[in-house]
């Protein structure tokens, strides 16, 4: 017979899981952003064996849900494999360090992360006016400029994408982020492609989405060589949220890049707080 506990975390975990999967397929985070304070702060997850599931769970994530966006066009896919360069780099970095660092310690720095964006996100400009961004010299020739269907809107958006060398840069802080916090690189992607390059927010969020799992996959393999990444963790948290991706890749089509923005930042903001409480021990399981 199951051992009872036993279960119960397995029923828990999935459900955690699969509502970080839908957040993190429509707000291009791939989970991870949610998943680890969830599986730290309500189900007493170690964060080093957190995170190595989240590492897991944001590829199941990207698989999950960029099907359906690249279907759609709403991924750019020649940005996404331009960038994927830069972050793929820092992921391996960021992996070999994660390992060097203390679990308060991870906790505050992906507070400060997670703080970051958010100010980053309230900052934002509005989606629509891509149009009067003059194309960078790079995306002109590697010919990243493009559009999208937008469903809120009812018509046909045209883009321009600016600030390559910038964007590059910003991408591989993104993978070694992703490395170092199991975040899925989500969390400065967003941010780093809707601000530094001009791109709207719904694209910006599904080629995030295109992008995560080639990124977690680069470090994954270091987790599992330093024995954090738990079969038992990991499983029902990549089942739940490869479900979850498959919900949230059908929400996004009916809500407005400005929706996803605000969520995006009252959920940074929350999860941030949380992680800092934990940290210097104010809130405990």
């Amino acid at each position: 017979m199951a051992n009872p506990h036993i279960t119960i975390f397995l029923v828990e975990a999935f459900i955690c899981s699969l509502g970080a999967g839908v957040f993190g397929a429509v707000l291009g985070l791939g989970g991870g952003v949610l998943l680890v304070p969830a599986l730290t702060l309500l189900l007493g997850v170690d964060i080093h064996y957190a995170i190595g599931a989240s590492i897991v769970s944001v590829i199941a994530t990207s698989s999950g849900a960029a099907v359906a966006y690249v279907r759609d066009h709403l991924s750019n896919i020649r940005l996404g494999m331009l960038l994927e360069v830069a972050t793929t780099s820092g992921a391996v970095t960021g992996a070999f360090v994660g390992g060097m660092i203390a679990g308060p310690v991870l906790s505050i720095i992906f507070a400060v992360v997670l703080l970051y964006s958010a100010f980053a996100m309230v900052r934002c400009r509005d989606d629509n006016v891509n149009h009067c961004v003059v194309p960078h010299p790079w995306a002109t020739r590697f010919k990243l400029n493009s559009s999208y269907q937008e469903a809120a809107l009812g018509r046909r958006v045209d883009y321009n994408v600016s600030g390559v060398p910038l964007g590059l840069a910003l991408m591989y802080i993104a993978g070694l982020v992703s490395g170092l916090l199991g975040v899925g690189s989500g969390v400065l992607k967003v941010p780093a492609m809707d601000l530094a390059m001009k791109v709207p927010m719904k694209v910006s969020s599904t080629t995030s989405n295109f992008m995560i799992g080639v990124t977690a996959a680069a470090s994954a393999g270091v987790f599992f060589a330093r024995g954090q990444i738990n079969p038992f963790v990991a499983a029902p948290v990549a089942l739940g949220v490869l479900a979850g991706s498959f919900i949230g890749a059908r929400l996004l089509q009916r809500v407005s890049s400005g929706s996803i923005r605000k969520v995006f930042v009252g959920v940074l903001v929350f999860v941030s707080v949380e992680m800092v409480l934990k940290a210097v021990g104010i809130l405990r399981r």
